[in-house]
């Protein structure tokens, strides 16, 4: 008898607790890249004459002249997000499965990186973004400002500059 009130018990606390629903904002969501004009740094010291250009510095704000590591505030390395092999994307593409199978690395998803104000998300908050995919909040921005503000990491300028700014449904799940 005691066993079958803690089984009861168990799955109450999975359907009502572990199921819980995303939140979802509509939030104002650009993109950015690892590049000088959209993290502020710039090859070369005049402390050098930049003739050291093969180094990297950060050009402005308050750490302007420091050495630039391309991390993000909470560490990481930023990256987009990448589908794995049984996903949606697989469907879409299927040219991709092949090249999928034969690179072991490829076979599961990675989250993409998104810059947040830590104030409302603080670093691990994983979100979802329709069009750009899964992300977790790994850095924060100088430009973003308050819980309607997001930056979604791409690996170029161009896939940056054509997603633009967008204000769309996001949804949030909180740590």
């Amino acid at each position: 008898m005691k066993w079958k009130v803690t089984c009861l018990l168990l799955l109450f606390a999975l359907l009502f607790y572990g199921c819980s629903k995303p939140v979802v904002r509509k939030m104002e969501v650009t993109g950015y890249c690892g590049c000088g004009k959209c993290c502020g740094w710039e090859r070369g010291s005049w402390k050098y004459l930049k003739l050291n250009f093969w180094n990297r510095y950060v050009s402005v704000g308050k750490r302007k002249g420091q050495p630039y590591t391309g991390q993000t505030a909470s560490g990481t390395k930023p990256h987009e997000p990448t589908p794995g092999l049984f996903s949606i994307d697989s469907l879409i593409h299927p040219w991709m499965i092949p090249i999928r199978i034969i690179f072991p690395w490829l076979w599961l998803s990675k989250d993409g990186t998104i810059a947040a104000d830590t104030m409302y998300y603080p670093f691990g908050t994983r979100l979802y973004i329709p069009g750009y995919g899964y992300g977790v909040v790994e850095d924060r921005g100088g430009a973003i400002k308050g819980k309607y503000r997001l930056d979604a990491f791409f690996n170029s300028h161009k896939k940056a500059l054509n997603w633009g700014r967008k204000r769309i449904d996001v949804q949030i799940r909180l740590k």
